[in-house]
């Protein structure tokens, strides 16, 4: 065993060291030039008009949320298997969650679990829906922002997985983040993540006036008036403090320059894993990816039928972790929560569930080797007994 492999791991270089020893020498340590060097550099990479730069992946979501003036009253339809803070930002607002179901194969909203979701809405205000480009792959947006829009909401993709993946819809591709379908991309920079600042976040948006709400909310609401002394703000709103330091953004700099090798490097780490796995069907399978989505996961999830290989989950997991291969799931759906039991009941979210039930993220980063997918697979084969 040539060392324990974790499901997901930062890749850091010496140049990405070197710069982020040169923000520590330069005059800004916080709210300085490379802040908006990151931002510049992130849009025009993803496509977009705006990016606004944050200290983490919920903040971003939140301060979607405060920008299109989401509140009490309102409604924000989120999926249920994703993480927590998707739909925990309606809520930091003050609107309430409406859960929808997934497809049970690839873990995505959908247009038909979206209806669904809205007819569960009665005649309270739809603001926006949430769609969650879960592992790398990319939801259907043109027909979720149709459904949206005809409820009277707006689209905020839920996209720190998908930082790289490429959706094509009709003859036209759009990268992740360009926002061609919703008024908000939200990114998270965690370590795991295929971009990483340690911790941090990216909005981006084709709204102006969005982006500037944004970039007030980020800084305790606090403007500079035209004409004002240098000296003078107010603050004609309550904000908060989601800035982020220079020094995370020299280190996310530096890491999106790189990010088309990380990409590559993940599709062809998943594409040996799809050739290994084959073997393992019907009884392990790779979770389906639509048709129009070219993603760079960020996860690499199976779904196996544990009840057919006589096993446990935690007994392959303790199994793996034996074996050297670590393993996470993706997620405990957010219905589910003790939290939002006590506060909405249980919905019966049967694609959800469908999805807990069988799913196991396997290790996945650029920094694992050509022979890792293959040990990995042949660790869980040892654990199913196959």
């Amino acid at each position: 065993m040539s060392g324990f492999l974790p499901y997901g791991r930062q890749t850091i270089e010496d140049d990405d060291i070197a710069a982020v020893a040169e923000a520590l020498r330069a005059d800004f340590l916080t709210t300085g030039p490379t802040v908006e060097a990151f931002e510049t550099a992130f849009k025009q990479k993803v496509g977009a008009e705006h990016a606004i730069a944050v200290s983490n992946g919920t903040a971003t979501l939140h301060l979607a949320m405060m920008a299109l003036g989401v509140g009490e009253g309102d409604v924000c339809i989120a999926p249920s298997v994703t993480f927590l803070a998707t739909a925990n930002c309606a809520r930091y607002a003050g609107a309430e969650v409406v859960f929808a179901d997934v497809d049970p194969d690839s873990g995505l909203m959908t247009p038909d679990t979206l209806a669904e979701a809205l007819s569960r809405v009665g005649d309270r205000r739809v603001r926006a829906v949430l769609p969650v480009h879960l592992r790398g792959d990319v939801c259907d947006l043109p027909a979720l922002k149709a459904m949206a829009s005809a409820a009277g909401a707006v689209l905020v993709e839920d996209a720190p997985h998908a930082l790289g993946s490429v959706a094509t819809f009709g003859n036209e591709a759009h990268p992740v983040g360009d926002c061609a379908y919703s008024s908000f991309a939200s990114f998270s920079f965690h370590p795991v993540k295929t971009l990483a600042t340690g911790e941090g976040g990216m909005l981006t948006t084709n709204d102006a006036a969005l982006a500037a709400k944004a970039r007030s909310l980020r800084g305790h609401g606090m403007v500079r008036p035209a004409g004002a002394e240098p000296w003078v703000y107010e603050m004609p709103e309550l904000g908060f403090n989601y800035r982020i330091p220079d020094v995370l953004c020299a280190l996310g700099i530096s890491q999106l320059a790189k990010l088309d090798r990380f990409v590559e490097r993940r599709r062809a780490l998943t594409a040996r894993y799809q050739a290994l796995l084959e073997p393992l069907a019907p009884l392990v399978r790779l979770a389906a990816s639509p048709s129009w989505s070219d993603p760079a996961l960020h996860l690499l999830t199976v779904l196996i039928d544990f009840d057919a290989a006589m096993t446990s989950r935690a007994a392959v997991v303790e199994s793996l972790k034996a074996q050297g291969v670590g393993t996470q799931v993706h997620y405990i759906p957010v219905h589910r929560q003790p939290y939002y039991v006590n506060r909405y009941g249980l919905a019966d979210l049967p694609g959800a569930d469908a999805w807990y039930d069988r799913c196991l993220t396997l290790p996945l980063y650029p920094g694992m080797s050509d022979e890792d997918p293959e040990r990995v697979v042949e660790a869980l084969a040892r654990a199913l007994s196959l």
